[in-house]
């Protein structure tokens, strides 16, 4: 997937780059899935042996490291990569919610800590964020996607129709998210259901005809109309057509 809408970069240009260690397939390939969405360049391992050799090698800008791995813990494998990386952020996945789990993690040598089950949307974002604070990212990335008079930053969450600003809810950010990324694309159902619902929903796709109508009540109540059914094709997020002026009739004298 492809769009002209801005993404995170290194200083120099290039794609971030990334490792996710887990030793569960399906887990790491759909947290690999997501990121290179984000135009990001992803190594993977499932072992914290694999791990710290891919750190080593191909030092990442970041990582998303399970705690807990069949051979070494994810603390031990972050000990191991901060000896000759030690600025390299992580962000810690793990099954547990205790504070002692935490703040072991945070301890190790981890930057943030996310518990599962966890949304895709919310791992970017800490990322996203990890990433900002360790100047690894091209100066002044911008996380806003802008159409028209709709502006959403990724990075705060906030969505404004002009000066109105639309409170989503997570799924809803996600779904507006989609759509800002593929502008004047038209989406179907499928492609939907598969962005958005892919870790933790196996419904059918009226479930995305339900969440396009809370988006319009939200996004075009009242408003010119952005968001655009194409019956048997899918759905298309455009501008706001001008609003239309009544037209005055000329002037007579007599």
């Amino acid at each position: 997937m492809t769009t002209d809408l801005p993404r995170l970069s290194r200083r120099d240009g290039s794609p971030i780059k990334a490792l996710v260690v887990d030793d569960e397939p399906n887990l790491v390939d759909l947290l690999a899935s997501a990121l290179h969405y984000e135009g990001w360049d992803v190594h993977k391992a499932h072992t914290g042996k694999d791990a710290v050799v891919i750190a080593t090698t191909e030092s990442p800008d970041v990582i998303v490291l399970d705690i807990m791995l069949p051979d070494i813990s994810g603390m031990d494998v972050m000990r191991r990569i901060h000896t000759t990386h030690p600025h390299i952020p992580v962000l810690f996945l793990t099954a547990k919610d205790s504070v002692a789990d935490r703040v072991a993690g945070i301890t190790a040598g981890g930057d943030d800590y996310v518990t599962k089950p966890f949304s895709l949307e919310e791992v970017v974002a800490r990322l996203r964020a990890l990433l900002r604070r360790s100047g690894a990212l091209e100066h002044d990335a911008d996380s806003k996607l802008t159409l028209g008079d709709l502006v959403m930053d990724e990075d705060s969450h906030e969505v404004f129709r002009g000066d109105d600003e639309i409170h989503l809810t997570a799924t809803e950010f996600e779904v507006l998210r989609f759509f800002l990324r593929n502008p004047k694309r038209v989406l179907s159902k499928a492609q939907i259901l598969d962005r958005v619902w892919q870790y933790d929903f196996g419904g059918e796709a009226n479930i995305v005809e339900l969440y396009i109508s809370y988006l319009r009540r939200k996004i075009d109540h009242g408003r010119e109309p952005m968001i655009h059914t194409l019956r048997g094709v899918g759905y298309v997020l455009k501008p706001a057509a001008a609003p239309r002026t009544a037209v005055q009739p000329p002037n007579t004298v007599g």
